[in-house]
């Protein structure tokens, strides 16, 4: 029930915010309906663990050093905040993370155990900026991630990360070319898509792959 509704918002989005800015009609009809998915079950310390983990990397060598870290503390399987808390410094080293990244991990660890990082459950009572304001408190997380993982799990539609490249170039071409938007420019051009943000930012990426 809870995907097919999500489908449904969906739609109403695509149909609002296609009122709301005709320029998206070509954008909408050759990449089809929006793919974005609300996850009905995640713990937002592994979500940002591996967030954290990816910065900076390509996806394999990041993958590869992210095994490393769950074999080493926990037998393959994602670790608890209590596991990466106990871990030696050192140890998260030898995975193959930088000494900032092993200080972050560690910083997140306590943070979820002192409830800064809170369960999915409480994460979805809070708005949008409350998860921005308590996530970004996190070393080594700043407003991308946590844009990220408001869009791509927790499935909010008015996020815009203004700030993405993909997007700015995206809504560049979207609206004839020229030089490159500037985040704030972008902030206020998009005034007129909310409550839909989420989708048009979704919908500016495709703008570069079709």
């Amino acid at each position: 029930m809870v995907a097919r509704d999500f489908e449904a918002e969906l739609r109403r989005a695509e149909a609002g915010l296609l009122a709301a800015d005709a320029r998206f009609s070509d954008v909408l009809r050759r990449a089809g309906p929006c793919r974005l998915e609300r996850a009905a079950h995640f713990r937002p310390f592994e979500a940002l663990l591996a967030a954290v983990t990816h910065q900076q990397l390509s996806g394999k060598a990041a993958t590869t050093i992210l095994g490393r870290v769950k074999q080493r503390l926990n037998a393959g399987r994602a670790p608890t905040p209590q596991q990466v808390q106990a871990a030696r410094l050192e140890t998260l080293r030898a995975c193959g993370l930088s000494r900032n990244k092993a200080l972050a991990l560690k910083d997140l660890a306590a943070k979820a155990l002192d409830g800064t990082v809170p369960a999915a459950r409480a994460l979805h009572r809070l708005d949008d900026e409350a998860i921005v304001a308590r996530l970004t408190a996190v070393r080594g997380v700043g407003r991308w991630t946590v844009e990220m993982l408001l869009m791509f799990q927790l499935g909010r539609l008015d996020v815009l990360p203004a700030d993405d490249l993909g997007v700015r170039k995206g809504y560049t071409r979207l609206a004839g070319g020229g030089p490159l938007v500037t985040p704030g420019a972008l902030r206020e051009a998009a005034e007129r898509w909310r409550p839909y943000r989420t989708v048009a930012s979704w919908y500016c990426w495709r703008v570069l792959d079709v």
